[in-house]
């Protein structure tokens, strides 16, 4: 994997006026965001606020309307393996490993539509370099690890996939600060891959101590928009979610 740096091109994900809810229950009301190569794009808000459907309906799990284009494609009638082997990876909230399987058939679940062996098995070492705690572990039933470990072997599988955008929801989510800060300092490695990310935390401070952008969702619209320094700064974000 060689190392990128973020570009101001054309986006990698781009959504125009995407709505979208459960049967009669709308949650989105015509969410527009862009995330560009190699970026770090925040998407945050309060507990409800409708960052996991947005995921949701980029993954194509739920219906949608609006527009969702990734890396030139049309993804709205897309089905979620299809957008999948586009390179559109998500992390799920509350990593939904499989609880008695090793820590390497997780990470191997990742690469399942891969035909590459040699390429596989390469970037398993790399993952393993990335994660130490992984190869230490790779033998163990991944639900018998830790919760920090856990979210670490979640997010090691999504990149078995080779993904080009990895999507990841509430990483931060029951975990103590020290492993979070570990968790954040992985993910700028990553990104040093040419991964991009598009992180959806209900913990606003760790969200925009990391991104280089970010997407403030009020009840289902976005509220506010900019750089992750200038949204840490602002007023109205420190009084609503940081305490300040």
């Amino acid at each position: 994997m060689s190392e990128a740096k973020p570009a101001l091109g054309a986006p990698l994900l781009k959504v125009e006026n995407l709505s979208a809810g459960y049967g009669a229950v709308p949650v989105l009301h015509g969410i527009s965001i862009d995330v560009h190569p190699a970026e770090m794009v925040a998407l945050v808000g309060s507990n409800g606020a409708g960052k996991t459907t947005t995921l949701r309906a980029l993954s194509r799990v739920i219906d949608c309307t609006g527009s969702v284009t990734f890396d030139g494609h049309d993804l709205t009638r897309m089905a979620p393996d299809q957008v999948f082997a586009l390179g559109l990876v998500q992390v799920p909230e509350g990593r939904q490993l499989f609880p008695r399987m090793t820590v390497r058939d997780n990470l191997l679940m990742g690469a399942y539509r891969r035909h590459d062996k040699a390429d596989v098995a390469r970037d398993l070492d790399k993952v393993y370099t990335l994660f130490p705690r992984l190869g230490e572990r790779k033998r163990q039933l991944a639900g018998s690890m830790s919760g920090g470990e856990q979210q670490m072997c979640a997010m090691a599988r999504a990149l078995m996939a080779a993904p080009k955008l990895m999507m990841i929801d509430e990483m931060s989510l029951g975990l103590a600060p020290v492993i979070v800060d570990q968790l954040m300092d992985i993910l700028a490695e990553i990104r040093k891959h040419g991964v991009t990310v598009l992180l959806v935390e209900q913990d606003v401070q760790v969200a925009l101590s990391g991104a280089d952008r970010a997407y403030v969702i009020e009840t289902g619209a976005v509220a506010l928009s900019g750089s992750a320094k200038d949204l840490i700064d602002d007023p109205a974000v420190q009084r609503a979610y940081l305490g300040l």
